[in-house]
């Protein structure tokens, strides 16, 4: 094997592994080797409902609303999330301050604050940002910290030992250091925060793409159902890749 084959040969492997998937479920719907094509769609039909969605602009729609509040939501906790991670990771009367409490909110699952948010804020656009926010924030803070506690003491001490102050120790040596723990939070919650837009929104909002998938369960339309996970899995794939992509640039050279 050649090393360009090399290179490519992972990549080769996971799109003939995709096709093979594609290849098997049409197949085995259109040859009767699945239960009927009423209840599972072939994936050519499928296909064919993702064009005349887009068409009328039904999925479009749906997508924004839900890519909207996915950012606000993924942005506002991750950012949040870093801060105080460092805050916490660096400073240990801070760290004392907020471990418990993080301990104590952080096994709660996103979702589970629904009810009581809807209570407390009511149905409306900020509800499901609100939940995204709560999603990303604690295990990124978790992340952060762990990123920031692992840093070897003797970095610091070196660096300090040249005549580094704090603020230059922690921007040049810990949080670099740091990072891979950090694009760890990062990937795992951005691929996240989409699974509890959609849960979100199939309990209740109205609009975005968890919405359209319990209108499309009313009416018994299994095409459009696959459709919406079809997105949904794109996307945390797409979230979860240009994180990585990310990493590999910022740390790439030295990691």
């Amino acid at each position: 094997m050649t090393k360009t084959q090399s290179v490519y040969a992972p990549t080769l492997r996971s799109i003939s592994s995709v096709l093979l998937f594609i290849a098997l479920w049409e197949f085995s719907v259109r040859f009767g080797w699945m239960p009927g094509k009423v209840f599972i769609p072939p994936f050519s039909e499928v296909i064919v409902e993702i064009w005349e969605m887009l068409f009328d602009n039904l999925l479009i729609d749906s997508y924004k609303s839900s890519f909207v509040r996915v950012m606000m939501g993924f942005l506002l906790g991750a950012t949040s999330g870093i801060l105080l991670g460092i805050w916490m990771g660096w400073n240990q009367k801070v760290y004392d301050w907020f471990k418990p409490i993080i301990s104590i909110l952080y096994p709660i699952p996103a979702l589970g604050w629904l009810p009581l948010l809807m209570l407390i804020i009511g149905i409306n656009e900020v509800l499901p940002v609100v939940i995204i926010f709560i999603c990303s924030f604690f295990p990124i803070v978790y992340n952060t910290v762990k990123g920031i506690k692992e840093v070897k003491p003797e970095f610091i001490n070196a660096a300090r030992l040249l005549g580094a102050n704090d603020f230059t120790v922690l921007k040049k040596v810990v949080i670099p250091q740091a990072l891979p723990y950090i694009f760890i939070g990062l990937k795992l919650e951005s691929g996240a925060a989409w699974r509890t837009v959609v849960a979100a929104e199939m309990i209740a909002i109205p609009t975005g793409i968890g919405a359209l998938m319990m209108r499309a369960e009313n009416l018994m339309r299994i095409d459009i159902i696959l459709v919406c996970l079809i997105v949904l899995s794109l996307m945390c794939l797409i979230f979860e890749n240009f994180f990585s992509y990310l990493e590999h640039k910022m740390t790439g050279k030295w990691n």
